[in-house]
């Protein structure tokens, strides 16, 4: 597993970036830049330690938990497998090689502006696409905050 980590500053306040990273609405503009042939979309009860679902138009995608929160400053997810068909997967060998990795998200306001901070832990074999994907997000989501 690599760690990635990406940094944005934002001239908005951290409640504001909170909001578009995940409001319903914003949400699927940003993450485009993971799926860019379809929609995305997040299920969450936000609560720690409670079910978060990242998943795509088909309903594919992951099943994560919430496992630190402090809004609008930071929220840890801890991915624990997979969503197909409907069907979440928690305790295959084919899961099993990547889940407990974390996803987070540190948002500090100074001077009206804030600092987001993204990090993943992924496969080597998702980097690129990972890469790519928080980097365009996070530009999206610099836009989307200071409209």
């Amino acid at each position: 597993m690599k760690t990635m980590e990406f940094t944005k500053e934002i001239k908005a306040p951290a409640q504001k970036v909170w909001d578009v990273l995940w409001n319903e609405n914003t949400y699927s503009k940003w993450t485009k830049a993971f799926n860019p042939n379809g929609d995305s979309r997040m299920e969450s009860d936000w609560q720690v330690g409670g079910k978060t679902r990242f998943l795509d138009d088909k309903g594919n995608g992951m099943v994560s938990t919430i496992k630190t929160k402090n809004e609008p400053y930071d929220i840890v997810f801890e991915h624990l497998g997979e969503v197909m068909d409907g069907k979440e997967d928690t305790t295959s060998e084919k899961v099993q090689t990547w889940a407990g990795s974390l996803e987070e998200y540190h948002l500090v306001e100074s001077n009206g502006v804030t600092t987001l901070s993204a990090s993943v832990q992924v496969d080597e074999e998702w980097a690129d696409m990972m890469s790519n994907g928080f980097i365009e997000g996070l530009e999206i989501v610099r836009k989307l905050a200071e409209e």
